[in-house]
Protein backbone atom coordinates (compact mmCIF):
# COMPACT_ATOMS: atom_id res chain seq x y z
CA UNK A 1 0.00 0.00 0.00
CA UNK A 2 1.51 3.27 -0.59
CA UNK A 3 -0.82 5.75 0.74
CA UNK A 4 -2.06 9.38 -0.23
CA UNK A 5 -4.72 11.68 1.28
CA UNK A 6 -5.80 15.60 0.16
CA UNK A 7 -4.77 18.85 1.13
CA UNK A 8 -6.60 20.79 3.42
CA UNK A 9 -4.47 23.49 5.31
CA UNK A 10 -2.32 21.52 7.79
CA UNK A 11 -4.03 18.33 7.74
CA UNK A 12 -0.84 17.30 5.39
CA UNK A 13 1.47 18.09 8.61
CA UNK A 14 -0.67 15.33 10.85
CA UNK A 15 -0.62 12.70 8.10
CA UNK A 16 2.81 12.88 7.08
CA UNK A 17 3.33 13.16 11.25
CA UNK A 18 1.38 9.56 11.53
CA UNK A 19 2.88 8.33 8.71
CA UNK A 20 6.71 8.86 9.33
CA UNK A 21 5.77 7.29 12.91
CA UNK A 22 4.12 4.53 11.87
CA UNK A 23 6.72 3.94 8.73
CA UNK A 24 3.87 3.78 6.25
CA UNK A 25 4.62 4.41 2.71
CA UNK A 26 3.05 7.04 1.43
CA UNK A 27 3.21 10.07 -1.21
CA UNK A 28 2.78 13.87 0.03
CA UNK A 29 -0.21 15.25 -2.47
CA UNK A 30 2.16 18.33 -4.58
CA UNK A 31 1.31 21.78 -2.50
CA UNK A 32 -2.24 22.54 -4.18
CA UNK A 33 -1.48 24.83 -7.97
CA UNK A 34 -3.75 26.09 -10.67
CA UNK A 35 -2.52 22.73 -11.96
CA UNK A 36 -3.99 20.77 -9.18
CA UNK A 37 -7.48 22.93 -9.46
CA UNK A 38 -7.48 22.33 -13.51
CA UNK A 39 -7.01 18.93 -13.32
CA UNK A 40 -9.61 18.60 -10.89
CA UNK A 41 -11.69 20.82 -12.98
CA UNK A 42 -11.36 19.05 -16.11
CA UNK A 43 -12.40 16.24 -14.62
CA UNK A 44 -15.59 17.06 -12.14
CA UNK A 45 -19.07 18.01 -12.40
CA UNK A 46 -18.94 21.55 -13.22
CA UNK A 47 -21.34 22.73 -10.32
CA UNK A 48 -19.21 20.52 -7.86
CA UNK A 49 -17.56 22.94 -4.98
CA UNK A 50 -14.08 24.01 -5.16
CA UNK A 51 -12.96 21.59 -2.45
CA UNK A 52 -13.88 18.43 -4.42
CA UNK A 53 -12.28 19.64 -7.35
CA UNK A 54 -9.08 20.46 -6.06
CA UNK A 55 -8.93 17.03 -3.95
CA UNK A 56 -9.86 15.20 -7.18
CA UNK A 57 -6.85 17.45 -8.78
CA UNK A 58 -4.68 16.64 -5.48
CA UNK A 59 -5.69 12.76 -5.79
CA UNK A 60 -4.90 12.09 -9.72
CA UNK A 61 -1.13 13.94 -8.87
CA UNK A 62 -0.51 11.95 -6.32
CA UNK A 63 -1.81 8.16 -8.20
CA UNK A 64 0.67 9.67 -10.63
CA UNK A 65 3.68 9.45 -8.38
CA UNK A 66 2.42 6.38 -7.23
CA UNK A 67 -0.10 6.37 -4.80
CA UNK A 68 -2.85 3.43 -4.68
CA UNK A 69 -5.01 3.97 -1.34
CA UNK A 70 -6.50 7.61 -0.97
CA UNK A 71 -7.54 8.13 2.57
CA UNK A 72 -10.27 10.73 3.19
CA UNK A 73 -13.21 11.88 6.18
CA UNK A 74 -16.26 10.90 5.02
CA UNK A 75 -19.52 12.47 6.93
CA UNK A 76 -23.55 12.54 6.91
CA UNK A 77 -25.77 15.62 7.37
CA UNK A 78 -27.13 18.04 4.90
CA UNK A 79 -23.67 18.95 3.75
CA UNK A 80 -22.73 17.61 0.28
CA UNK A 81 -19.16 16.75 2.06
CA UNK A 82 -20.68 13.62 2.91
CA UNK A 83 -21.04 11.94 -0.65
CA UNK A 84 -17.81 13.38 -1.57
CA UNK A 85 -15.98 10.12 -1.12
CA UNK A 86 -18.44 7.86 -3.59
CA UNK A 87 -17.93 10.88 -6.25
CA UNK A 88 -14.23 10.57 -6.02
CA UNK A 89 -14.29 6.95 -6.64
CA UNK A 90 -16.45 7.31 -9.45
CA UNK A 91 -14.56 9.93 -11.23
CA UNK A 92 -11.64 8.26 -10.89
CA UNK A 93 -12.80 4.71 -11.75
CA UNK A 94 -13.96 6.47 -15.32
CA UNK A 95 -10.66 7.82 -16.01
CA UNK A 96 -9.24 3.95 -15.43
CA UNK A 97 -7.45 5.06 -11.82
CA UNK A 98 -7.10 1.89 -9.88
CA UNK A 99 -6.80 3.71 -6.68
CA UNK A 100 -8.47 1.96 -3.83
CA UNK A 101 -10.66 5.44 -1.61
CA UNK A 102 -11.04 4.40 1.81
CA UNK A 103 -13.26 6.67 3.33
CA UNK A 104 -13.23 7.07 7.71
CA UNK A 105 -16.47 7.58 8.49
CA UNK A 106 -19.08 5.98 10.82
CA UNK A 107 -21.94 4.83 8.39
CA UNK A 108 -24.95 2.58 8.47
CA UNK A 109 -22.67 -0.65 8.71
CA UNK A 110 -21.37 1.26 12.30
CA UNK A 111 -18.10 0.77 14.05
CA UNK A 112 -16.58 -2.10 13.05
CA UNK A 113 -16.66 -0.96 9.17
CA UNK A 114 -14.34 1.83 10.52
CA UNK A 115 -12.37 -0.30 12.85
CA UNK A 116 -11.43 -2.32 9.63
CA UNK A 117 -10.39 0.68 7.76
CA UNK A 118 -8.70 1.78 10.24
CA UNK A 119 -6.74 -1.34 10.38
CA UNK A 120 -5.40 -1.01 7.06
CA UNK A 121 -3.23 2.10 8.79
CA UNK A 122 -2.10 -0.13 11.20
CA UNK A 123 -1.40 -3.49 8.80
CA UNK A 124 -3.53 -5.41 10.49
CA UNK A 125 -2.08 -5.10 14.07
CA UNK A 126 -4.10 -3.88 17.47
CA UNK A 127 -5.58 -0.22 16.95
CA UNK A 128 -4.02 0.59 20.28
CA UNK A 129 -0.89 0.74 18.44
CA UNK A 130 -2.44 4.03 16.86
CA UNK A 131 -2.68 5.67 19.96
CA UNK A 132 1.21 6.61 20.56
CA UNK A 133 1.42 7.93 16.85
CA UNK A 134 -2.29 9.66 16.87
CA UNK A 135 -1.25 11.91 19.70
CA UNK A 136 2.21 12.69 18.28
CA UNK A 137 0.09 13.26 14.76
CA UNK A 138 -2.08 15.63 16.49
CA UNK A 139 0.37 17.66 18.21
CA UNK A 140 2.55 18.36 15.55
CA UNK A 141 -0.83 19.64 13.95
CA UNK A 142 -1.68 22.01 17.12
CA UNK A 143 1.65 22.98 16.83
CA UNK A 144 1.30 24.19 13.02
CA UNK A 145 -1.66 26.21 13.64
CA UNK A 146 -0.31 28.03 16.27
CA UNK A 147 2.70 29.06 14.16
CA UNK A 148 -0.06 30.33 11.54
CA UNK A 149 -1.58 32.03 14.25
CA UNK A 150 1.00 33.43 15.52
CA UNK A 151 2.35 34.60 12.26
CA UNK A 152 -0.91 36.32 11.61
CA UNK A 153 0.13 38.55 14.39
CA UNK A 154 3.30 39.50 13.70
CA UNK A 155 2.84 39.95 9.90
CA UNK A 156 1.03 43.10 10.35
CA UNK A 157 3.45 44.64 13.36
CA UNK A 158 6.81 43.36 11.71
CA UNK A 159 9.43 46.39 11.67
CA UNK A 160 11.27 44.81 8.64
CA UNK A 161 8.57 44.18 6.14
CA UNK A 162 8.58 40.65 4.61
CA UNK A 163 10.61 38.93 8.12
CA UNK A 164 7.88 36.98 8.74
CA UNK A 165 7.16 35.93 5.20
CA UNK A 166 10.75 34.73 4.74
CA UNK A 167 10.61 32.59 7.97
CA UNK A 168 7.02 30.95 7.45
CA UNK A 169 8.44 30.18 3.66
CA UNK A 170 11.67 28.28 4.88
CA UNK A 171 9.44 26.64 7.60
CA UNK A 172 7.26 24.99 4.67
CA UNK A 173 10.18 24.27 2.91
CA UNK A 174 12.24 22.60 5.32
CA UNK A 175 8.76 20.54 6.60
CA UNK A 176 8.65 18.87 3.51
CA UNK A 177 12.57 17.55 3.76
CA UNK A 178 11.94 16.34 7.65
CA UNK A 179 12.33 12.56 7.98
CA UNK A 180 10.86 11.68 11.60
CA UNK A 181 8.67 13.10 13.69
CA UNK A 182 11.46 14.47 15.58
CA UNK A 183 12.65 16.43 13.05
CA UNK A 184 9.64 18.03 12.49
CA UNK A 185 9.22 19.18 16.40
CA UNK A 186 12.75 20.57 16.39
CA UNK A 187 11.33 22.54 13.14
CA UNK A 188 8.36 23.85 14.54
CA UNK A 189 9.66 25.20 17.80
CA UNK A 190 12.70 26.60 15.72
CA UNK A 191 9.82 28.64 13.53
CA UNK A 192 8.09 29.59 16.21
CA UNK A 193 10.98 31.08 18.21
CA UNK A 194 12.38 32.64 15.08
CA UNK A 195 8.84 34.09 15.28
CA UNK A 196 8.81 35.61 18.37
CA UNK A 197 12.18 36.96 17.83
CA UNK A 198 11.09 39.11 14.97
CA UNK A 199 10.97 42.75 16.10
CA UNK A 200 7.27 44.61 16.51
CA UNK A 201 5.94 48.07 16.31
CA UNK A 202 3.75 48.65 19.09
CA UNK A 203 0.52 49.93 17.51
CA UNK A 204 -3.30 49.56 17.70
CA UNK A 205 -4.08 47.52 14.40
CA UNK A 206 -7.30 47.38 11.84
CA UNK A 207 -8.18 43.48 13.29
CA UNK A 208 -10.76 41.35 10.73
CA UNK A 209 -12.53 38.06 11.63
CA UNK A 210 -12.48 35.85 8.88
CA UNK A 211 -15.38 33.26 9.24
CA UNK A 212 -16.99 31.07 5.97
CA UNK A 213 -16.95 27.42 4.95
CA UNK A 214 -14.35 25.16 6.38
CA UNK A 215 -12.14 24.20 3.46
CA UNK A 216 -12.12 27.90 1.76
CA UNK A 217 -11.22 29.17 5.41
CA UNK A 218 -8.65 26.96 5.99
CA UNK A 219 -6.71 25.99 2.67
CA UNK A 220 -4.68 28.92 1.94
CA UNK A 221 -4.75 28.33 -2.06
CA UNK A 222 -8.47 28.06 -2.01
CA UNK A 223 -8.56 31.61 -0.27
CA UNK A 224 -5.74 32.95 -2.12
CA UNK A 225 -3.57 33.42 1.38
CA UNK A 226 -6.30 35.92 2.61
CA UNK A 227 -4.69 36.47 5.83
CA UNK A 228 -0.91 36.70 4.28
CA UNK A 229 -2.70 39.98 1.98
CA UNK A 230 -4.48 41.21 5.16
CA UNK A 231 -1.09 40.95 7.03
CA UNK A 232 1.18 42.76 4.16
CA UNK A 233 -1.57 45.55 4.32
CA UNK A 234 -0.95 45.91 8.55
CA UNK A 235 -4.22 44.52 8.77
CA UNK A 236 -4.44 41.68 11.61
CA UNK A 237 -6.63 38.83 10.74
CA UNK A 238 -7.93 36.39 12.85
CA UNK A 239 -9.56 32.89 11.26
CA UNK A 240 -12.23 31.68 13.08
CA UNK A 241 -11.15 28.00 12.79
CA UNK A 242 -8.55 26.05 12.88
CA UNK A 243 -8.15 21.94 11.67
CA UNK A 244 -6.57 21.18 15.17
CA UNK A 245 -9.70 23.29 17.19
CA UNK A 246 -12.25 21.25 15.05
CA UNK A 247 -10.99 17.78 15.56
CA UNK A 248 -10.65 18.66 19.20
CA UNK A 249 -14.62 19.98 19.65
CA UNK A 250 -16.12 17.09 16.94
CA UNK A 251 -13.62 14.09 17.46
CA UNK A 252 -12.12 13.82 20.54
CA UNK A 253 -14.67 15.60 22.97
CA UNK A 254 -17.82 14.10 21.24
CA UNK A 255 -15.59 10.60 21.75
CA UNK A 256 -15.06 11.14 25.43
CA UNK A 257 -18.72 12.82 25.54
CA UNK A 258 -17.39 15.72 27.01
CA UNK A 259 -20.12 18.45 26.08
CA UNK A 260 -18.76 21.71 24.18
CA UNK A 261 -19.33 25.00 24.95
CA UNK A 262 -20.95 26.51 21.33
CA UNK A 263 -20.58 29.74 22.42
CA UNK A 264 -21.26 30.64 18.68
CA UNK A 265 -24.82 28.97 18.54
CA UNK A 266 -25.76 31.15 21.04
CA UNK A 267 -24.46 34.22 19.37
CA UNK A 268 -26.22 33.35 16.30
CA UNK A 269 -29.44 32.32 17.94
CA UNK A 270 -31.42 35.68 17.07
CA UNK A 271 -30.70 35.09 13.52
CA UNK A 272 -30.31 31.65 13.14
CA UNK A 273 -31.56 28.90 15.64
CA UNK A 274 -30.44 26.04 14.01
CA UNK A 275 -27.92 24.00 12.49
CA UNK A 276 -28.82 24.18 8.76
CA UNK A 277 -25.43 21.90 7.38
CA UNK A 278 -21.97 23.28 6.93
CA UNK A 279 -20.74 26.30 8.91
CA UNK A 280 -23.68 28.72 8.63
CA UNK A 281 -24.33 28.75 11.79
CA UNK A 282 -20.34 29.25 12.88
CA UNK A 283 -20.33 31.98 10.40
CA UNK A 284 -23.16 33.91 11.69
CA UNK A 285 -22.15 33.76 15.40
CA UNK A 286 -18.70 34.30 14.84
CA UNK A 287 -19.59 37.32 13.04
CA UNK A 288 -21.44 38.46 15.85
CA UNK A 289 -18.82 37.55 18.51
CA UNK A 290 -15.76 39.53 16.27
CA UNK A 291 -18.53 42.51 16.44
CA UNK A 292 -18.80 42.13 20.22
CA UNK A 293 -15.11 41.72 20.44
CA UNK A 294 -13.96 44.87 18.90
CA UNK A 295 -13.19 43.68 15.07
CA UNK A 296 -13.53 46.06 12.71
CA UNK A 297 -14.32 43.97 10.05
CA UNK A 298 -15.35 40.44 8.67
CA UNK A 299 -14.99 38.69 5.38
CA UNK A 300 -16.65 35.69 4.90
CA UNK A 301 -15.47 33.09 2.34
CA UNK A 302 -17.12 30.23 0.90
CA UNK A 303 -17.10 28.24 -2.71
CA UNK A 304 -19.58 28.96 -5.23
CA UNK A 305 -22.75 26.65 -4.96
CA UNK A 306 -22.28 26.30 -0.98
CA UNK A 307 -25.71 26.20 -0.11
CA UNK A 308 -25.31 26.66 4.14
CA UNK A 309 -23.36 29.71 3.34
CA UNK A 310 -25.48 31.03 0.84
CA UNK A 311 -27.93 31.03 3.23
CA UNK A 312 -25.54 33.13 5.65
CA UNK A 313 -24.50 35.16 3.55
CA UNK A 314 -28.13 36.28 3.14
CA UNK A 315 -27.70 36.32 7.10
CA UNK A 316 -25.09 38.82 7.01
CA UNK A 317 -26.89 42.04 6.61
CA UNK A 318 -28.45 42.03 9.72
CA UNK A 319 -25.17 41.21 11.44
CA UNK A 320 -23.86 44.17 9.90
CA UNK A 321 -26.90 46.46 10.78
CA UNK A 322 -27.22 45.77 14.16
CA UNK A 323 -23.32 45.91 15.13
CA UNK A 324 -22.46 48.61 12.40
CA UNK A 325 -19.78 45.98 11.34
CA UNK A 326 -18.37 46.34 7.92
CA UNK A 327 -18.55 42.89 5.99
CA UNK A 328 -16.76 41.28 2.39
CA UNK A 329 -18.30 37.90 1.08
CA UNK A 330 -15.48 36.19 -1.37
CA UNK A 331 -17.02 33.45 -3.38
CA UNK A 332 -14.18 31.00 -4.82
CA UNK A 333 -14.33 29.02 -7.67
CA UNK A 334 -11.80 27.66 -10.67
CA UNK A 335 -12.56 30.82 -12.23
CA UNK A 336 -12.38 33.49 -9.60
CA UNK A 337 -10.14 36.39 -11.00
CA UNK A 338 -6.92 37.23 -8.76
CA UNK A 339 -6.60 40.61 -9.40
CA UNK A 340 -10.32 41.49 -8.97
CA UNK A 341 -10.07 39.72 -5.95
CA UNK A 342 -7.14 41.36 -4.62
CA UNK A 343 -8.92 44.64 -5.72
CA UNK A 344 -11.68 43.96 -3.61
CA UNK A 345 -9.53 43.26 -0.54
CA UNK A 346 -7.59 46.46 -1.43
CA UNK A 347 -10.48 48.36 -1.20
CA UNK A 348 -12.30 46.68 1.62
CA UNK A 349 -8.98 47.04 3.52
CA UNK A 350 -8.79 50.72 2.65
CA UNK A 351 -12.28 51.59 3.82
CA UNK A 352 -11.46 49.88 7.35
CA UNK A 353 -7.94 51.62 8.24
CA UNK A 354 -9.61 55.18 7.01
CA UNK A 355 -13.19 54.79 9.48
CA UNK A 356 -10.59 53.28 12.34
CA UNK A 357 -9.01 56.32 12.05
CA UNK A 358 -11.86 58.98 12.02
CA UNK A 359 -13.27 57.30 14.84
CA UNK A 360 -10.15 57.81 16.68
CA UNK A 361 -10.36 61.57 15.77
CA UNK A 362 -13.62 61.58 17.09
CA UNK A 363 -12.90 60.50 20.03
CA UNK A 364 -9.89 62.89 20.34
CA UNK A 365 -11.92 65.99 19.59
CA UNK A 366 -14.84 64.40 22.22
CA UNK A 367 -11.39 64.07 24.68
CA UNK A 368 -10.55 67.96 24.08
CA UNK A 369 -13.94 69.37 24.48
CA UNK A 370 -14.52 68.04 27.58
CA UNK A 371 -11.26 69.09 28.88
CA UNK A 372 -12.55 72.60 27.82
Amino acid sequence: MIATFPHMGNIYIMVKTLFDEMGIDYVLPPKCSKKTLEIGAKYSPEMACLPLKINIGNFIESIEKGADTIFITGACGPCRFGYYAEMHREILRDLGYDAEVVALEINEKGLKDLIAKLKKLTGGKKLASLAKPLFKAYKALCMADKIDELSYQTRPLEITKGQTDKVIDDYRNKLLETKSVKETFELMRDTEQRLLNIELERKDTVKVGIVGEIYTLIEPFSNLHIEKILGNMGITAHRSLYISQWIKEHIIKQGLHIKSKKEFAVAAKPYLKTHIGGHALETIGNSVLYARGGYDGVVQIYPLTCMPEIVADGIMPAVRKDYDLPSLTLVMDEITGEAGYLTRIDAFADMLIRRKQLREEKKKNEVLLLRH
